[in-house]
C-alpha cells in the first residue's frame, strides 16, 4: 500500500493500490471537474467511463414509474463509478450522478480499464474487494429503510455523506435527504425537527448545523458502521472519529 504523502490523488481505493497496478491505469487517466448533477453512468447504456472520484458524492439511483427514484447507495473518494465492468456487465440499470460537488475525479475510457484489469490479478481483487463493501452498504440500507425509524435513517446517511467530505460544510437539498432514506420531503423536515430538539443538529432555512456526531451515531445505530468497518478491513482507513460539527444546507 503507497504512503498517503506518495498519492497523486485523494482518492482511497487508488491510494491503496500496489504501485505497479496504478501505474498500469495512470497513464490513461483525465482530470475532470465533477460539478453536481454529472451524470457518470448512465442508465441503460454502454459504460464507456470509469470514474474515480476525488471528493464528493455520488449516487446510485433506481427509479421506477411508480414510485419515482430511489437511491440504493451512495460513494465518493472511497471508491469508482463503472463496477458492472467488473462483474461482466456493460451496462447498469441504474444511473450513478454526483449529488454533492467536492471537486475531480480521475477518469479512464473502459477499454484501457479492462485491459489493466486482465492484466493484474491484484488489481482485479482490490476492486472486486471495494465492490464487497459495496455490497454491504446495500444490504445495511435495506435494513435500516425496513426496520429503523425515519430519524435513524436520516441519521445514517448523513453521517455516511460526512465520512466522504473534507470540510464542514456539505450541500443536500431535502429532495435529496428524502430520497437517500426513502421518505418524503415532509418526513425529512419533521426528523430534522426532532434531531434540533434533542440538541444534535441546529436547523436554519434549509442549513443544518451538526452539532454532536457521537450522538448521531447513537441515534443510527446498527445502522450506521458495518461498511465503513468492512472497507476498513478490506481496503484503507476510512471515515471519521468522535463528534464533529457540519453544516448541511
Amino acid at each position: 500500500m503507497s504512503h498517503p504523502d506518495d498519492r497523486y490523488t485523494t482518492n482511497l481505493l487508488l491510494g491503496a493500490l500496489a504501485p505497479d497496478d496504478l501505474a498500469l491505469l495512470r497513464p490513461f487517466f483525465e482530470r475532470e471537474n465533477l460539478e453536481r448533477g454529472k451524470v457518470l453512468v448512465p442508465a441503460n447504456r454502454p459504460i464507456e467511463h470509469v470514474w474515480f472520484p476525488e471528493g464528493g458524492v455520488a449516487s446510485i439511483v433506481a427509479e421506477k414509474s411508480d414510485s419515482g427514484p430511489t437511491e440504493v447507495g451512495i460513494f465518493g473518494r472511497d471508491g469508482f463509478a463503472g463496477t458492472p465492468l467488473l462483474l461482466g456487465a456493460d451496462s447498469s440499470p441504474h444511473v450513478t450522478f454526483i449529488q454533492i460537488e467536492g471537486g475531480a475525479g480521475l477518469r479512464i475510457a473502459t477499454a484501457h480499464f479492462l485491459a489493466a484489469v486482465s492484466e493484474s490479478a491484484t488489481l482485479r481483487t482490490t476492486l472486486l474487494r471495494y465492490v464487497q463493501t459495496f455490497i454491504t452498504q446495500t444490504a445495511d440500507s435495506a435494513i435500516s429503510n425496513a426496520h429503523q425509524r425515519v430519524e435513524a435513517r436520516l441519521a445514517r446517511w448523513l453521517l455516511m455523506c460526512h465520512d466522504r467530505s473534507d470540510g464542514d460544510e456539505i450541500l443536500l437539498t431535502h429532495e435529496f435527504m428524502a430520497m437517500m432514506i426513502a421518505a418524503d420531503r415532509s418526513s425529512v423536515t419533521v426528523s430534522l425537527h426532532v434531531l434540533e430538539g434533542v440538541g444534535m443538529i441546529r436547523s436554519r432555512r434549509g442549513r443544518v448545523l451538526f452539532l454532536d456526531r457521537e450522538r448521531l451515531e447513537e441515534l443510527a445505530g446498527e445502522g450506521y458502521g458495518r461498511p465503513e468497518a468492512e472497507y476498513r478491513k478490506l481496503i484503507a482507513p476510512f471515515g471519521k472519529d468522535g463528534p464533529r460539527a457540519i453544516a448541511v444546507a
